[in-house]
């Protein structure tokens, strides 16, 4: 089994930064991919970007240039550094670890709240 757990969202004004954080722990070896999401209020949960097991990183059209996925293997952590933030990326953002077995395994969200 996997858990995921998310960490590092919180308020932030517009033009800044954070840095999100999904902690895997269990069989992480059968991941196969592992994707940060967001669900905005009154939206459906959207693809921000997405990181292989081989290290392959895809990106949702809108994602390009502020966000970026990356990954610490002896930490078992998968990042998403958010720069120039806006008050659009104000959503609950969710870690999922794809299993070949099972599916997509989800945490429970870290909310950002982009205001001034």
């Amino acid at each position: 089994q996997v858990q995921v757990v998310e960490s590092g969202g919180g308020l932030v004004q517009p033009g800044g930064s954070l840095r999100l954080s999904c902690a895997l722990s269990g069989s992480i070896s059968d991941i196969q991919a592992t994707g940060w999401y967001r669900q905005a209020p009154g939206k459906q949960r959207e693809l921000v970007a997405r990181i292989t097991k081989s290290g392959y990183m895809d990106y949702a059209h809108y994602a390009n240039g502020r966000f970026t996925i990356s990954r610490d293997n002896a930490k078992r952590t998968v990042y998403l550094e958010i720069n120039n933030l806006k008050s659009e990326d104000t959503a609950v953002y969710y870690c999922s670890a794809n299993l070949r077995t099972v599916g997509d395994i989800w945490g429970q969200g870290t909310q950002v709240t982009v205001s001034s």
